[in-house]
């Protein structure tokens, strides 16, 4: 490590001096987001600071402020930005990272950006100028000139960039523009060769620390650049690469936030961190240690799915560089508390999360152990081979098959692969996981509401006035209607589109409880007009009604009664509450590790899923259960209030970390039992629930559990058809519904003594048959000593045909095949005496050819192998086949 450049700053105070510098300058802080992205299917997780303010880019949604200053944890691991494979190749890559950014929203632009750049790494970070160069887009002369008119930088350190370095877009039509990034000049001493200069190498002398955004153009599909009427910005810079800078670490693994992590990690492993493997090794543990610790804080569990799979992919990395630096049992959760101490002051909520973490990543460490070892000997087995052979590259299959059959990620492979030299298909392997995704991919409509282009024809209008906490009807004006996805003045009778109000008793879908139905009459009589089936809330507040006119048409400027179907928001409100009383009963019978994970609440049922890394045993569920059940019957006051979010979560309201809170939030606190931020509608009791039943209980995922339950009138249904079913099983069983469970024990033992007899009777026979068949000439063969069994039994199945070769076996026969085929199905099993399997008589090579006969395939070990088909019609030559290939052995053995 060597001198810093610049003042001296630990990395919590170059986060805390960034917060505090724009503070000064009118920029609200706003907290770091979850990094699962709320309401966002386009990204797997947040990966920069900009993520929690893209609705206000796109002019989406309104924020009570136009300046912003955050530090936002981030993940870069899978999709387009994936800085998974680089970690530990390079010095300034991590799966997670902090971006210091600050944003301007319409207010200032690129003057004041760059002014505020400047200042902060100057005057407050100390850093000298003459270390500090920049980049622009080529084409972007004003930010050229404001660099060279605004510092005391030299035109010759203000390098000008093409379109694909200095180019910023947020997709392939929005918002966009030219971006300029601060760059460090680490020294000569960093040089990478004679040619080495900003712009022509990436090498490690030129270290990126800030990237400024000058959002001014929105692209359309034809691609063509249009000024925004008000620019706005958005920056970011690395935590740990600019505290790397201060601290002269040689690399962002030798800052204050990694060496202690490190430091444990050589602990745990018994090495000093002296060769090059253990270094590259611990930071590759360290940085992956890390993300998986914030990811597990934030709800994301190891699964084989989405954000779990990446998760679980960066998991066990640091499991097999573990093994690297000898490190064969778990350890992972012993470097949670070291993470915890560096980042809980900026993070708090690790500490109480922090025994739930563990708990997490070893469960899925432990599991990957099991596997890890066969898959590693394996991968070492393919890549030996394929060196052998004189390939370069691990085909996609064999990738594959690591990773379905021995549970190897494919990261584990390409690292293997490129410590031996070699590349792997990954394209063939994403294709054979794709498909096998598809083919275990449950049918789904994915039915989106909204797309890009509604969104852009309803984006000018207002947020809509929720009235259906108050009342169920209400007079609103028709302010917008959409046809397709064109705004139109008038919806004809008889058709279907889309209805704007200027504020609705109408809730729309959100926070896991469906939308209202009703109707829309008119302003002054009982007419209906027409019928609301959906109801949708665009992300500006913007509530939509789907609606199917009857005979009248709606026009713009209309004023109509909106109308909330009664029947369906009480059930709605039943089992929204209901959901509430069922988390916090879930949370009391199984402990604060229960973390809600979605819901969906609608009026004739519920469904609640669950973190939870244990079973859940019935008793458990009964326990829920009667705590739900007794919380309604003790007929609860159900409060509803705003109040300011910091306020709620110090009285202890229960917030979803996935969620998005605005400075001030709706809580419903059931009086002396829960509280939680919701936007949903409640009952004002709750013993207006009526009765509560789960369902079912079941694992969704690992570590995830769902729960399904009706309250109210659907529990009352539910009670109804089990009486029903509980008198008609009773009249079959012949006894009242009290003597049911006495009975059908009965009819168990009754059933277990005569499964007892007809095993004996089979037992019996087989001895018999067995005795039949080795004195059949017809059945039996003699090759030297040894005695040769073939028969046919088309009444046998595959068990039955086993004891029968057990007893041929005892009976004295060398090698035994047997036949079956019943139901439409082919069998053949072959049994060898253990002394001739161990002098090489393999049932395997015997079953081969019969196998391909029968049209099926064989397999099992050198004593015992099986084969089965469809060709039923094939048995008797699949039995000589078999036969004959057993003379041959035995006749080769017998020389």
């Amino acid at each position: 490590m060597s001198k810093g450049i610049g003042k001296y700053l630990s990395s919590n105070q170059v986060r805390d001096t960034f917060l505090d510098y724009f503070n000064k300058q009118g920029h609200t802080i706003v907290p770091s987001s979850s990094l699962i992205p709320h309401n966002d299917p386009t990204l797997l997780f947040t990966n920069a600071g900009m993520v929690q303010f893209k609705n206000v880019f796109l002019g989406l949604e309104s924020r009570p402020y136009t300046r912003a200053a955050s530090s936002q944890k981030c993940v870069r691991a899978g999709g387009k930005h994936n800085d998974l494979d680089n970690v530990g190749f390079t010095k300034r890559h991590q799966t997670f990272f902090e971006m210091l950014g600050n944003f301007s929203f319409g207010d200032y632009f690129k003057e004041e950006a760059i002014e505020y750049a400047w200042d902060f790494i100057t005057n407050v970070l100390e850093i000298p100028p003459e270390y500090i160069w920049v980049t622009v887009f080529e084409e972007d002369d004003e930010a050229a000139s404001l660099w060279e008119k605004k510092t005391s930088l030299p035109s010759s350190r203000i390098v000008r960039m093409n379109h694909q370095e200095n180019f910023w877009a947020m997709g392939e039509t929005g918002p966009c523009g030219p971006c300029s990034e601060v760059i460090i000049d680490r020294g000569e001493e960093h040089r990478c060769g004679p040619d080495c200069a900003l712009g022509v190498c990436d090498c490690d002398r030129w270290l990126e620390i800030w990237n400024l955004v000058f959002m001014q153009y929105f692209r359309d599909e034809e691609g063509n650049l249009t000024p925004l009427p008000k620019p706005s910005i958005d920056t970011g810079m690395g935590l740990e690469r600019i505290a790397s800078v201060l601290q002269g670490a040689d690399s962002n693994f030798d800052i204050d936030l990694f060496v202690p992590i490190i430091a444990k990690v050589w602990e745990i492993a018994g090495v000093k961190g002296e060769s090059p493997d253990e270094i590259f090794a611990s930071r590759v543990i360290a940085d992956h240690v890390r993300a998986c610790t914030f990811l597990a804080c934030d709800g994301v569990y190891p699964s084989n799915e989405g954000r779990g799979y990446v998760m679980r992919r960066i998991l066990r990395r640091a499991v097999r560089f573990g093994r690297v630096l000898g490190i064969n049992e778990p350890f992972l959760a012993e470097l949670v508390p070291v993470v915890v101490g560096v980042m809980e002051d900026a993070y708090p909520e690790l500490q109480e999360k922090q025994e739930f973490i563990m708990s997490v990543l070893t469960q899925d460490e432990e599991k990957f152990l099991i596997t890890l070892e066969s898959g590693q000997a394996k991968a070492s087995e393919i890549i030996h081979d394929l060196k052998r052979k004189g390939q370069s590259e691990i085909p996609g299959s064999q990738a594959f098959m690591l990773y379905d059959t021995f549970g190897f990620p494919i990261d584990l492979t390409k690292d293997m692969a490129r410590e031996a030299g070699l590349s792997v298909d990954e394209a063939g392997f994403e294709r054979l996981l794709e498909e096998q995704r598809e083919r275990s991919r449950k049918a789904r409509k994915n039915d989106e509401f909204f797309n890009m282009d509604l969104l852009e024809v309803i984006g000018d209008l207002p947020p809509t006035e929720f009235t259906g906490y108050e009342t169920l009807e209400d007079v609103a004006k028709v302010i917008a209607i959409i046809d397709g996805n064109k705004r139109v003045l008038e919806l004809p009778g008889g058709s279907e589109g889309l209805i704007v109000l200027d504020k609705t008793p109408f809730y729309a879908t959100s926070g896991g409880q469906e939308h209202d139905t009703g109707i829309f009459l008119a302003e002054d009589s009982d007419e209906i007009i027409g019928t609301v089936t959906g109801v949708e809330k665009s992300p500006n507040e913007t509530v939509i009604h789907r609606v199917s006119l009857h005979g009248q048409s709606i026009k713009v400027g209309q004023r109509l009664k909106a109308a909330v179907d009664p029947h369906r928001r009480q059930g709605l409100r039943q089992h929204h509450t209901a959901t509430h009383l069922l988390h916090k009963a879930l949370r009391t019978v199984l402990g604060d590790e229960v973390q809600q994970a979605g819901s969906l609440v609608e009026s004739d049922r519920l469904r609640f899923d669950f973190h939870y890394s244990h079973d859940v045993t019935d008793s458990e569920i009964q326990q829920v259960q009667n705590i739900v059940n007794e919380a309604i019957m003790a007929n609860m006051r159900v409060n509803v209030y705003e109040t300011s979010l910091d306020e709620a979560l110090e009285k202890g309201a229960i917030a979803l970390f996935q969620d998005k809170y605005t400075e001030f939030v709706r809580v419903v606190e059931i009086e002396g039992f829960s509280m939680e931020l919701c936007g949903g509608t409640h009952v004002s009791q709750t013993g207006e629930i009526g009765p509560f039943i789960i369902e079912s209980q079941y694992s969704i995922a690992a570590g995830t559990r769902r729960i399904e339950a009706v309250a109210g009138k659907s529990a009352l249904h539910a009670i109804d058809h089990m009486i029903t079913s509980l008198k008609e099983i009773a009249a079959e069983l012949g006894c009242s519904p009290d003597d049911i469970i006495e009975k059908i024990r009965k009819l168990q033992d009754t059933i277990t003594c005569l499964q007892s007899e007809v095993r004996h009777l089979k037992d019996e026979r087989a001895k018999i048959t067995a005795s039949l068949l080795v004195n059949d000439s017809a059945k039996t063969t003699s090759v030297g000593e040894h005695l040769l069994v073939v028969s046919r039994h088309d009444d046998m199945d595959q068990e039955e045909l086993r004891t029968l070769g057990d007893k041929l076996k005892d009976q004295g026969a060398s090698v035994v095949i047997l036949g079956s085929t019943k139901n439409d199905r082919a069998f053949l099993v072959v049994m060898v005496q253990k002394d001739l399997a161990d002098m090489g008589v393999d049932a395997r090579e015997m079953v081969k050819k019969p196998a391909q006969i029968l049209g099926g395939s064989g397999g099992g070990r050198k004593h015992l192998a099986q084969s089965g088909g469809k060709n039923v019609t094939s048995m008797d030559k699949a039995l000589q086949v078999a036969a004959a290939e057993a003379v041959r052995i035995l006749g080769d053995i017998s020389k």
